[in-house]
Parts: C-alpha cells; structure tokens; sequence
C-alpha cells in the first residue's frame, strides 16, 4: 500500500525474493494507476448512484414509508407538515418530472405515471404505511383532474387495498365514483377553501381556529392519546385529560363526546384531543 499510493513512507521494507522484486517492479510502474482506477470506479459509482436519485430511476425496499403522488405547493406544504409531525419518516414522491423536487436522506424521487403499475411497483407500494393522492395541478378542469385521480386511486387499489389512501378530490359531487373503491379518506380541495373563506367573512377570527387544528407549528393541536384501562367511559378519560390541560372532542370521526360521556369505550376507540405539544408530551409520559 505504501508503494502503490506512493506515500513515501515504509523504506524499509523491501521485497527480497525474486517473485517480491518482480512484483514490487509492477506496483512502481502501476500501482498508482490501480489505486487511481478503483477510487475512480468508486466515485463513478457514488455519482450515478445520486443521478438516479435525482432522475427517479430507483427501486424504493423499505417498509413503512408514505407514498405522495402528484407533485405540486400543496404535496410540498404536505411534506414539510409530515416532518413536522415525525421528522424519520421516509417519504416517496411519484410524479413525470424530469428531475427530483426536493430530495434528502430520507425523502426519494421515482419518475412515472401513476396511473400505471411499474412507478408503483418500485415505490413498494405493497409495503407503504400510507399514500396521498394530489390533484394535478397542471389540469384546469376539475372534472379531468378528478377523473385522473380516480384512475391513480384504482390502479393502487387493485394492488394494495390493504394500504390507507388518502385522495384529494376538486368538487365533492365526485365522490360518490370513488366509493366503490373503497378509499380511506377525501380531501374536498375547492370546497373546503371556500367554506373556510365564508365562515371566515361570518365569523371574523375562526380562521385562527381552523389554522392552528391544520398547522403543527402553531397554538394548539390535534393529538391521538392512548386509552387507559382504567378509563371505562368517556367521562373518566374526558375528565382526566381536563385535569391535564387537554380536552377531549372526538372517537374516530365522533364529536359528540359530549353527549355520550356515559357510554363505555370501545376496545378498537381512537380518542383525539386538543391541547399544545409540551401538554401532549406530558400526557404520554404516563404511558
């Protein structure tokens, strides 16, 4: 090693037989093309590795990861608030563009269309925790942008149903073509917009509320708690969280934990509550 990277440390040490002499002959006139040519074929190696990465031609092995189709500001404000939330996630956007819109140790890039197998199939879809499904921006009429939607959603279902799928939907009468698909959650883009804006001009402030429920970094939040077993009805978990400086507003999708404060938890329940992060934290450590 010290001949071949020409260090000009080890003079002491010399070959002494004639196979050591004939050898030390070759290193002296290649040795340093040897070295030169494996840090080569390692830096070769590294670069295309990154422009892969960078075209989006990888195959994605990891478990657990979530899956965002359809490039746009929404699907980045989507990832920044997902590493807000839990900053070691891994993250797998699939979109056409050439090159990767953002990408870090934990966020990788596959170019393709959705619409088909093969860009799901190197995401490991079969395998995702979950996947988001953004309307294309790039198409104007809500109905077309819709329909595309509908086409990823299908394609994804057909492989995974297993897998929670969350859709963007542009106007809220097309919904009912995605129920027979059986997806897990809709996001109601153009009407929620608009809902907001008018309760907003009714209800001056009430944006602050809506804001702080959709924004980690801002005033209170949404957090799913652990049940307990020592809570048995939703008054025992209702006031113990009280007490703790969070309350209690829905199981599921059920905000009426008001009026139903007597009934006993279910086993499968998922209690939500609002409050701040250090609140939150501090509920959890008595898990």
């Amino acid at each position: 090693m010290t001949t071949v990277t020409t260090v000009g440390y080890g003079g002491d040490f010399y070959p002494e037989t004639v196979p050591g002499r004939w050898l030390g002959l070759f290193l002296y006139i290649f040795g340093i093309g040897l070295i030169g040519l494996v840090i080569g074929k390692i830096i070769d190696g590294l670069t295309m590795y990154r422009k892969k990465r960078e075209e989006g031609d990888i195959v994605y092995k990891e478990k657990g990861h979530y899956i965002i189709i359809g490039w746009s500001q929404k699907a980045k404000f989507a990832i920044k608030e997902m590493l807000a939330t839990e900053s070691a996630i891994e993250i797998v956007i699939i979109d056409q563009l050439e090159k990767a819109p953002i990408l870090d140790s934990n966020i990788s890039y596959i170019r393709g269309n959705a619409c088909d197998k093969a860009p799901l199939e190197k995401a490991n879809i079969h395998e995702a925790k979950s996947v988001l499904i953004f309307a294309d921006d790039m198409i104007k009429d809500n109905q077309l942008a819709d329909g595309k939607t509908l086409l990823i959603a299908s394609t994804i279902e057909s492989m995974a149903p297993e897998v929670h799928t969350i859709v963007e939907v542009m106007e809220e009468s097309h919904i009912k073509n995605f129920k027979y698909m059986k997806i897990d959650e809709f996001i109601i883009s153009d009407e929620t917009i608009s809902s907001l804006f008018v309760r907003s001009a009714f209800r001056k402030g009430i944006s602050s509320i809506f804001r702080q429920l959709l924004n980690r970094s801002h005033g209170d939040d949404l957090y799913l708690v652990p049940t307990k077993s020592s809570w048995k009805t939703y008054r025992d978990a209702f006031n113990e969280l009280l007490e703790k400086g969070a309350t209690l507003v829905s199981d599921r999708d059920q905000l009426n934990i008001n009026r139903m404060l007597d009934q006993t938890i279910s086993d499968h329940a998922e209690l939500y509550v609002i409050c701040d992060h250090e609140t939150y934290q501090n509920i959890l450590k008595e898990y």
